[in-house]
């Protein structure tokens, strides 16, 4: 097998699922076995998250060359070359229907990402088939993607995911002829799954058995802390004997 290229998730992969977006944040060790791993493999880690980048970089406290927010359509190569898509209108609207729900939900928090919009109903799951019904609904009359996560809808714009991040990392330096490795841990994830897959290598489902295109399977966040830290050890003590 070539070597490795790592596209990791973060909320549920690198860190723990928290109540409300915003409870996340850094965590020394996280910090330090992200940086490791990428220095041992040479740059050839990027984190593909539903997140933006500019928090992406806020959690894992800059550890992040590469990387992709809000489901692939913004994207920071190795290089620090940035590409994003502009948002579609429709999103504005769609944030007003989502605030327009959740005022008088409590528990349900609405995201503006910009590109996105998320609705999150972890502290309110009672609401969970009302939040589906209308996601569902502007989805149809404006065109947006319907992107489910982890107790949350999200309302994006069209044309990227996690699969076609993974595919312009790989036809770039230094991810360019290595075997791809998605980590993630729910729907939004699959795509990366597959494409990872396409293009010679497989996934590696965080949590719960469940249907994935995924070939593999980690516990929980701890479990993928420990596994980077012995990837990391293990390539480069490779490496020093070589």
């Amino acid at each position: 097998m070539a070597e490795a290229a790592l596209f990791l998730d973060l909320d549920g992969v690198l860190a723990p699922l928290a109540p409300t977006p915003d409870a996340v944040g850094p965590e020394p060790r996280r910090t330090r076995t992200l940086a490791r791993v990428t220095r041992a493999l040479q740059g050839r880690v990027a984190v593909v998250s539903g997140r933006t980048l500019a928090e992406i970089d806020r959690i894992v406290d800059g550890a992040a060359g590469a990387a992709s927010g809000v489901h692939g359509l913004e994207r920071r190569g190795a290089d620090g070359v940035l590409s994003t898509r502009e948002p579609a209108p429709s999103v504005r609207a769609a944030l007003a229907a989502f605030r327009d729900f959740a005022q008088d939900r409590p528990g349900v928090i609405v995201e503006d990402k910009g590109l996105s919009a998320g609705l999150h109903f972890r502290q309110a799951p009672g609401q969970a088939d009302a939040a589906l019904a209308l996601a569902a609904g502007l989805a149809d009359r404006t065109g947006l993607t319907l992107q489910p996560g982890s107790m949350v809808l999200e309302l994006k714009t069209p044309g990227a995911d996690k699969g076609t991040a993974v595919a312009a990392f790989m036809g770039e330096p230094p991810f360019a002829g290595a075997t791809p490795v998605m980590v993630g841990d729910d729907l939004t994830d699959e795509a990366g799954f597959r494409a990872a897959e396409a293009l010679g290598g497989f996934g590696v489902l965080v949590g719960p058995e469940r249907p994935t295109a995924a070939r593999y399977r980690l516990e929980d966040v701890e479990a993928v802390l420990d596994w980077l830290g012995v990837l990391a050890a293990a390539t480069q003590e490779k490496e020093a004997r070589a």
